[in-house]
């Protein structure tokens, strides 16, 4: 009779978080539908590598650049609220896309269906922290990065099978109509979150003349065991984005996969990291998470070397394998950024990290078009060095400091 409610406490599920991960599940299955084969839209539209590449740093930047906005409209206004607006932009950019089948709709569009997502990684580190005291962070998150893997997972599938029945065309447009739905079923779950202005003390206990206010004084907040894993992650994310957009192209282009097989490849990668994420949050909330960071950022580097060998579907499966362990130690990753945060400025300072980091790594999708017109093999190696770089550097400088749960 008790066991669901143990289950319920132990994955901190209470209304608000519950009902964010059910937005989660539905508005991440929509976008999965067919942002994944968007570099093969394109080009069937008739865009070249540059716009493939333009487009992949949009997605960059504007989730860079709605982050920090995103904590601000989470601290002032609350979680309802700011989902809620941000799902209605999302919905108006597919829209767009449905109805203009163009490329420059994806370009134009994606300052619009963009939008939710980036305003959703804030909110949901926030309930997090307020929902578990601080040696559960990892758990919590672990949880919350499963869930999203779901979607991540049964979107291409859906999508690929859509592409393969229907052509580009038409089946991106189904896949855009299953995804206007989705989000308007999204925008029922965040209806019934109840308001919150911040439940913790915490925030009580910080007199407002004392919190800054500014996006300059909410980075000049950061400590230094933050500033040294943002300088790391973004080596590692350059070596995430410079492939991204081509890993695709490499697949359907080079081994002569169809979008059904890729969405195969992406469920592999998906399973692979959703079987890390309970296990390892566990581990690292009771032996530390720094070690877990390490490895994550080695699987990381691993991957683009892994393309390289990656002439069959077999061995692309291989390679997606160690793409889903780069999700290894990300929730560990994540609880540093929560342990590291001022309590009373968490959303802003999430918000502040991934502005700093994404605008920085935008130019890797430039980068990574031009090393992919210079060969696959630049490309992939290129993205393996920086990789390398950020691993280096958080084994440097990442380990100086006392364990913070």
């Amino acid at each position: 009779m008790n066991t669901w409610p143990a289950i319920a406490r132990f994955l901190a599920l209470r209304r608000n978080t519950s009902l964010l991960l059910g937005a989660l599940v539905l508005a991440l299955t929509g976008e999965r539908l067919w942002l994944g084969f968007a570099p093969k839209y394109l080009e069937s539209l008739g865009a070249g590598i540059l716009v493939i590449g333009l487009f992949d740093a949009l997605q960059t930047l504007l989730g860079a650049l709605y982050a920090y906005p995103g904590g601000w409209l989470t601290d002032r206004y609350g979680q309802r609220r700011s989902l809620l607006f941000f799902n209605a932009l999302s919905l108006a950019g597919y829209i767009l896309v449905l109805l203009w089948q163009h490329w420059l709709a994806l370009v134009f569009g994606a300052f619009l269906f963009l939008a939710w997502s980036a305003l959703s990684l804030p909110a949901t580190f926030t309930v997090v922290a307020t929902s578990l005291e601080a040696g559960r962070h990892t758990m919590g998150v672990g949880v919350q990065s499963m869930v999203r893997r779901v979607p991540m997972m049964l979107g291409p599938l859906m999508g690929g099978w859509l592409v393969n029945h229907f052509g580009w065309a038409q089946g991106v447009r189904w896949a855009l109509l299953g995804c206007i739905l989705l989000g308007l079923l999204t925008a029922a779950f965040q209806w019934f979150m109840v308001e919150t202005r911040g439940s913790s003390a915490e925030t009580k206990t910080a007199p407002a003349a004392a919190r800054p206010a500014t996006f300059v004084e909410v980075v000049k907040s950061f400590s230094p065991a933050l500033r040294e894993l943002l300088v790391s992650d973004i080596l590692i994310r350059f070596c995430e984005r410079i492939p991204y957009a081509f890993v695709i192209l490499w697949a359907m282009n080079h081994v002569s996969l169809n979008a059904q097989q890729f969405s195969y490849l992406v469920a592999i990668e998906m399973i692979t990291a959703m079987l890390c994420y309970v296990p390892v949050a566990h581990l690292a909330d009771k032996y530390g998470r720094r070690p877990f960071v390490l490895l994550t950022f080695v699987f990381f580097t691993l991957f683009p070397v892994t393309l390289l060998w990656a002439n069959s579907f077999f061995w692309l499966a291989a390679a997606f394998v160690v793409r889903g362990l780069k999700e290894f130690g990300e929730p560990a990753r994540k609880a540093l950024i929560i342990a590291q945060a001022t309590p009373e400025l968490r959303a802003r300072t999430f918000g502040a990290y991934y502005l700093i980091r994404d605008c920085v790594v935008t130019s890797g999708s430039f980068l990574g078009a031009w090393l992919w017109s210079v060969s696959p093999s630049a490309n992939f190696i290129g993205a393996a060095m920086c990789g390398a770089l950020g691993t280096l550097w958080f084994r440097g400088f990442g380990f100086r400091r006392p364990q913070n749960h």
